[in-house]
């Protein structure tokens, strides 16, 4: 709240001293601060976000910084934080094609593997030697339980528990494994939709329409 405030006086100041003319759009971002929400006229020009301002804010904060590390020496992180991403997909398509060019494999005979792992960013040093580690994400609709390596019912009061860092790889389709699995879809925000990203098999015991009946999804955004 005080970043919305100090926003809305600041562009208040110019417009009265003059320095400004207030234009409609300028009215706009104007109300657009003033009660926290993200101006439309950002919006088009951003990834899609369901935060407040100041939590936009400080998300946009973040990705810079995880560009900027990324810039230095452009070496895999050990854990990448998907969610920075402003096209996900593309970071997900060049570890099959990474692995399709080393193989020679055919793209479209390619998908990838997730192995869920029991740590955390900070329990990694390293990037694997083939795939990515991936961080970030969270489960809406019930939990992962790091114990039994499967989904499980959600906790009470607990609407999107973090996942766990996933170990993402590309395998041929027909290594891919489709007993015991839930095919989870990835969103980027709540609204889920057009905010779509891929689909990853998660282990299960229960039965997979258990899953899909309850809405389950990661996100990369809450």
């Amino acid at each position: 709240m005080v970043l919305t405030h100090v926003l809305s006086l600041c562009l208040m100041m110019f417009t009265n001293q003059g320095e400004l003319t207030m234009t409609s759009e300028m009215e706009n971002l104007q109300n657009a601060i003033f009660l926290d929400i993200v101006s439309d006229s950002w919006t088009k020009r951003a990834y899609p976000s369901m935060s407040s301002l100041a939590l936009w804010f400080t998300d946009l904060l973040a990705r810079i910084k995880e560009l900027e590390a990324w810039s230095v020496d452009f070496i895999l992180p050990s854990a990448v934080w998907l969610a920075g991403f402003f096209n996900p997909q593309s970071f997900l398509t060049a570890i099959m094609q990474t692995m399709a060019r080393r193989n020679e494999w055919p793209l479209d005979s390619m998908c990838l593997h997730c192995d869920v792992t029991k740590k955390n960013r900070e329990d990694f040093s390293s990037p694997p030697r083939e795939g990515a580690y991936i961080h970030g994400l969270f489960m809406e609709g019930a939990r992962w339980d790091p114990q039994v390596g499967l989904i499980v019912n959600a906790r009470l009061k607990e609407l999107t528990p973090t996942m766990p860092v996933i170990f993402i790889r590309a395998i041929p389709v027909d290594k891919q494994e489709n007993r015991n699995v839930y095919q989870c879809p990835v969103y980027k925000t709540r609204q889920r939709g057009p905010t779509y990203v891929w689909t990853f098999n998660l282990k299960t015991k229960e039965k997979p329409s258990k899953w899909t009946l309850a809405g389950v999804a990661l996100l990369l955004q809450i």
